[in-house]
């Protein structure tokens, strides 16, 4: 899953607009954000195959710190708590723990291989990313929706709220095409490493995006 948490971050700000749109796309690619940095300090490990498309170079056998149900739920907690206590939105922490949360989901839709907690050998999925076409209608269908449900949401300020978005916009989806249907990365650490880069942008961008497309009735004005 790459555009599916990006769209669960689009639709909590179309739920709490007063949430900027930034922090909801940190919250919903929280587990990949930890996943890179706790690869790149050797807490989490992945293998890869040859094949096309992460479903089939991707092994992930040990990320369960970072990807499992009951530590997502840790995870959504944690930063649900401190957005609340930084901000005393109720709805808004409540929005952003179900952000968190909706990766863990997403990501059982997708894998085979969903664990359930670190040290549990159970894995559960519904192995969605096996079918490069099944991931484009179910997937590309939510980013879709995503899509317009945001910009139905919100009010462009010039240009520049116009053509920023719409180009990363593109950008992120030949990017997930790529992910379900490419080569592999040179190395694991590599993977971690760009991959970190690559979260960490999309978040900036989302930040920068909620300046220029606040919600309308003024409601988009947070930068938090």
């Amino acid at each position: 899953m790459l555009v599916g948490h990006v769209a669960a971050g689009m639709v909590a700000k179309r739920v709490a607009p007063r949430i900027s749109l930034g922090t909801a796309v940190l919250a919903a690619l929280l587990p990949d954000l930890l996943w890179c940095i706790f690869l790149l300090a050797g807490v989490e490990h992945v293998e890869l195959k040859p094949g096309i498309g992460a479903a089939n170079y991707l092994a992930t056998s040990d990320v369960a710190f970072s990807h499992s149900l009951l530590m997502d739920v840790g995870w959504a907690t944690l930063f649900a708590g401190v957005y609340f206590w930084l901000r005393h939105y109720r709805r808004g922490a409540w929005v952003l723990f179900a952000a968190v949360l909706s990766h863990a989901l997403l990501d059982f839709v997708a894998w085979p291989n969903f664990p359930v907690a670190p040290g549990i050998h159970n894995y559960f999925g519904l192995a969605l990313w096996n079918s490069v076409s099944a991931t484009i209608i179910v997937e590309g269908g939510l980013w879709l929706v995503a899509i317009v449900l945001y910009l139905r949401g919100t009010v462009p300020k010039g240009r520049a709220g116009i053509y920023a978005f719409w180009i990363v916009i593109a950008f992120l989806t030949l990017a997930w095409y790529r992910n379900i249907a490419g080569p592999p990365p040179p190395s694991p650490r590599a993977m971690a490493f760009s991959s970190l880069i690559f979260f960490s942008l999309i978040v900036a961008w989302a930040y920068w995006m909620n300046r220029l497309r606040p919600a309308r009735y003024g409601l988009g004005t947070s930068r938090w």
